[in-house]
């Protein structure tokens, strides 16, 4: 992985690129593949990556289920289903495979400052604060605790509602 990630870097000079590359997260990749589990990625990487993580395609994958070229995010379970088999829809708390696509689940227990900032409308000073709230009052136990935070109210939970996790 190391090799990737130094063909990549040295190929621009962008430093917001060379950091989201040295994140590290990590994804449950499931299903037809040849070795599934918990891989260790970066913010730069596909579910091809992914895919070619756990090994590669079992023989009987169904590759035209899935999108190979999504970009991973933190947590996130990459299923590749058999033949005949139906891919579970993404787990968003309600919306279809689409609108995860759009809007990535946040988890508000463990997501940090940048990956807050990916929620609509939440920038560095929201997110700050609910970060701030974790720190001071301990996990969320519920995604409704954000109308504790200073600055979320019920409208602004149900605009992102589809886009949290605890």
């Amino acid at each position: 992985m190391s090799d990737s990630m130094a063909v990549a870097s040295s190929g621009g000079s962008d430093s917001t690129v060379a950091s989201s590359q040295s994140m590290t997260m990590y994804v449950d990749i499931k299903g037809a593949v040849k070795n599934p589990g918990l891989k260790k990625v970066t913010g730069d990487m596909r579910v091809i990556d992914a895919v070619q993580l756990a090994g590669g395609f079992a023989s009987n994958a169904d590759q035209k289920q899935v999108n190979l070229a999504q970009r991973l995010t933190d947590q996130q379970v990459v299923f590749i289903p058999k033949h005949g088999e139906t891919a579970p829809p993404v787990a968003t708390g309600g919306g279809g495979a689409g609108a995860s696509s759009e809007a990535p689940q946040v988890n508000l227990n463990s997501a940090d400052l940048e990956q807050l900032q990916q929620l609509d409308g939440v920038g560095e000073k929201k997110a700050q604060k609910i970060i701030d709230y974790r720190t001071a009052k301990g996990q969320f136990k519920t995604i409704e605790d954000i109308k504790n935070v200073s600055g979320f109210g019920d409208k602004t939970f149900e605009r992102l509602k589809p886009q949290l996790a605890v």
